[in-house]
């Protein structure tokens, strides 16, 4: 099978070790830098790969697996299902329909003209409208920390949320097709920061919380993706923020399962074709279900 890697930086830990796997075991990966590679014209007719997996969300990435949809390859993420973990208006919509318990979200456009004047009588997490590498994620106690973070980010389209209590630590949950890792990282809305990262394991996360990182991940079309969830109280649930294609870093099996999807997207694609072979079987520990 021929795997295509959309991503400016295929020495991503979890791209590399997955990439490995899979030319081990005969398949071809080539990684396509978004940045330099443009979309397909109108006479490229046939994507290069059988697969391609996702790992960039910038608006150049997004054209260029647009462009190999439409000639008919499978994209892993889907540029629609990407485009909706971007917008956190529209994400909170999905998630609030799909029955999921996501926080409560806002949008209220532009930071500096609707905090001005504004008095807060509770902390409020402002974030920016659309997510991306560097965007706003701020917790605010009150007016005078809300005008400063305003002063920065004037024109910043926001939405904010009502401070839900927790004990500063989010749970970051992964999932590769049906598979779930989890792993614990102090919150970057902590009083000390973005913190260290202790890997939890199957039987380590409150009960149901895996099968609904596997509900989101219906509700948003998604094959790789993150689901941040605060413990709200006594293993209640919710919501933060939902991620297509995450890091994963430091997850054992994650490559093995990353590398397995590729070729169950990529046979898919070519099940119909004359003379088409299944893939071959890729080593690894694998890792049972969450």
């Amino acid at each position: 099978m021929r795997i295509g890697l959309i991503t400016p930086e295929p020495g991503h830990p979890l791209l590399a070790a997955a990439s490995a796997l899979l030319t081990g075991a005969g398949h071809h990966v080539e990684a396509v830098d978004p940045l330099a590679a443009d979309p397909p014209g109108p006479r490229d007719a046939r994507p290069a790969a059988d697969a391609y997996l996702l790992k960039s969300r910038t608006p150049r990435a997004l054209a260029l697996a647009r462009a190999l949809e439409e000639r008919g390859a499978a994209v892993v993420n889907s540029t629609a299902a990407t485009r909706r973990c971007q917008d956190r208006t529209e994400m909170a919509e999905i998630a609030l329909r799909a029955g999921l318990p996501f926080a409560a979200t806002r949008t209220v456009g532009p930071l500096g003209p609707w905090a001005a004047g504004r008095t807060l009588a509770a902390p409020l997490v402002v974030k920016s409208r659309h997510s991306r590498r560097g965007d706003l994620v701020a917790l605010v106690h009150g007016t005078s920390q809300l005008a400063e973070l305003a002063g920065r980010w004037p024109q910043e389209l926001v939405v904010v949320q009502d401070f839900t209590a927790n004990s500063g630590w989010d749970h970051k949950l992964w999932a590769i097709g049906d598979e779930v890792f989890a792993a614990l990282r102090r919150s970057e809305l902590s009083p000390a920061g973005r913190g260290p990262t202790r890997t939890l394991g199957p039987g380590e996360l409150p009960p149901g919380w895996a099968a609904l990182v596997r509900a989101a991940g219906a509700a948003f079309a998604l094959d790789v993706y993150g689901v941040d969830v605060i413990d709200a109280g006594d293993g209640t649930p919710l919501i933060v923020d939902v991620n297509a294609f995450p890091g994963i870093r430091g997850q054992a099996g994650a490559p093995e399962a990353l590398a397995a999807l590729a070729l169950r997207r990529a046979a898919e694609r070519t099940a119909g074709a004359p003379g088409a072979a299944p893939p071959s079987a890729v080593a690894g520990p694998g890792r049972a279900p969450a």
